[in-house]
């Protein structure tokens, strides 16, 4: 039977795919007759990114599955150590994107295309590191994890509060990310 962890990863990663995909659409669609709406949904998705996967997600992955898995599976610590440096830079790159998007949204269409770019770079880089963790490191960690590894591990991970997290309570203060996100952007995030 999977760990508590394990599935709380590929639900959180899930939630984080549909993100991505959302703001690529968003992107596509563009801020249309209501600018002020495409922007404020734009920066509560990134502000999300950067409040639950950068702040809850991926430091308990460092802090508790990837140093078990590296110490019991030494054909995994290459892929680990690659994702901690992603985890390094992860916070830096999604404030660059919230600052992109200021920029388009003070600055005109002029910035349009910067953003664009960046936010497309970013998506292919967050798919990479999760397949990543997804093919290699989660594979490796229900290998060679014990049960006694799994307790801690699965403690660490029933603490998060994805705001997105289908079928799971809401911590009450990411309600109002929550309902801002889901009834302004597409599918498969929003009803928008």
């Amino acid at each position: 039977m999977p760990s508590i962890s394990l599935r709380t990863i590929r639900e959180e990663h899930a939630s984080l795919s549909a993100m991505l995909h959302s703001l690529r659409l968003m992107l596509d669609q563009g801020p249309g007759d209501e600018p002020a709406a495409f922007f404020d949904v734009m920066r509560a998705m990134l502000f999300y990114i950067d409040e639950f996967p950068e702040r809850q997600h991926h430091p308990k992955e460092s802090q508790w599955l990837f140093p078990r898995v590296a110490e019991r599976s030494p054909q995994a610590a290459e892929a680990i150590a690659q994702l901690e440096r992603e985890h390094a830079g992860g916070e830096a790159a999604v404030r660059e994107l919230q600052h992109l998007l200021l920029g388009w949204e003070l600055m005109g269409d002029a910035r349009r295309e910067v953003f664009a770019q960046a936010l497309q770079k970013y998506v292919r880089f967050y798919l990479d590191h999760m397949r990543l963790e997804e093919s290699v490191v989660l594979p490796a960690a229900q290998e060679c994890l014990q049960p006694g590894d799994w307790v801690a591990i699965d403690a660490a991970f029933a603490s998060n509060t994805n705001p997105l997290a289908p079928g799971k309570p809401r911590d009450a203060a990411y309600d109002r990310l929550f309902t801002r996100i889901v009834m302004r952007a597409p599918s498969p995030i929003g009803l928008g």
